[in-house]
């Protein structure tokens, strides 16, 4: 193990995993493991749905396509380390894939706050100016639209990470997850050291996650007195159940990712529980949540579904 003193980023990092509860463990995992199934399971099946039904191929289901392959890569990147820790007791990560999975949960939460915003977007085209969708929003422009969110989210992670590598550590190599942040890395640098990282941090919080959901917080106000002014109480209807499926995603990623930013960065004195119950709703919640959500809200999604269990029963259906 790195000496405590170390001036050198730790060879190691130990993670806490969860203080205390050690002896329940194997209970604790069977929760972690059924969730993280039903992400995976969830997001790959919505994301095959969408590729195969060419009738899918449409902005707002090229945007939830997108955010099922984020999901599904930010659990892949998360929760392997946490049931690691609940089955194996295997606390030790390497530095350098310490890094990389930091750098993974933060890239990939930005880049799931972009297309979050995007789906904003792409409704807030559809309804307040339905003439010039397909126009404004071809696949071509989905595509861009995707390549950017992901290219900005990389290119403000990188310097990021960089920054950390170099600074004197001399505070331990242990860190408070079960999984690697940002914020538990920089608290073991020495004091004084990491006003860059402290800044930056702040940084890319304000201009990309709130920035985002100040935006979606807006489309969704102009969108709201559009639907009210809507004579029709069967368009209201329609547009009000596909907005509100989109919402029901927004509020179960923004509550966690901006309440766990600010935890760490302002409520130093909270209890360490807390924060670790945070950052488990954070791995867990939005992935599993996202598919069981517009699968419920979109009966298109519903029928792909079907079309890829029983592809027989709907063509038989169709004749």
């Amino acid at each position: 193990m790195p000496e405590l003193n170390s001036s050198h980023l730790p060879s190691i990092f130990m993670l806490l995993g969860g203080p205390g509860l050690e002896e329940e463990y194997s209970v604790i995992s069977i929760p972690y493991f059924i969730v993280f199934t039903i992400s995976m399971v969830g997001n790959g099946l919505v994301i095959m749905v969408i590729l195969q039904d060419h009738t899918l191929h449409q902005p707002m289901y090229l945007f939830l396509s997108m955010l099922s392959l984020s999901d599904l890569l930010f659990s892949l990147s998360t929760c392997p380390t946490v049931m690691n820790i609940f089955w194996f007791n295997s606390r030790q990560i390497q530095s350098h894939a310490c890094l990389l999975q930091m750098f993974f949960v933060q890239t990939l939460s930005v880049v799931s706050s972009g297309l979050l915003l995007a789906m904003a977007s792409d409704r807030y085209v559809a309804i307040c100016n339905p003439l010039r969708y397909t126009s404004i929003l071809s696949n071509a422009v989905v595509g861009r639209i995707g390549v950017a969110l992901a290219a900005r989210s990389i290119v403000i992670h990188i310097p990021l990470v960089y920054s950390l590598e170099p600074l004197p550590y001399c505070k331990g190599n242990v860190l408070s997850h079960s999984y690697c942040l940002h914020q538990d890395v920089m608290k073991l640098a020495c004091d004084g050291t990491n006003t860059f990282n402290i800044v930056y941090g702040w940084v890319i919080i304000l201009s990309t996650v709130t920035l985002d959901a100040v935006f979606i917080f807006i489309s969704y106000i102009i969108i709201i007195r559009i639907v009210l002014a809507m004579k029709s109480g069967v368009d209201r209807s329609k547009v009000f159940d596909t907005c509100v499926s989109h919402l029901c995603a927004v509020f179960p990623f923004y509550v966690p990712v901006v309440a766990l930013s600010f935890i760490h960065r302002v409520g130093t004195h909270l209890s360490p529980s807390l924060k670790i119950f945070m950052a488990s709703v954070y791995i867990l919640v939005p992935p599993m949540l996202n598919p069981i959500i517009y699968s419920i809200k979109s009966r298109q999604i519903r029928v792909g579904l079907g079309r890829l269990f029983h592809p027989n029963r709907v063509q038989a259906s169709n004749s």
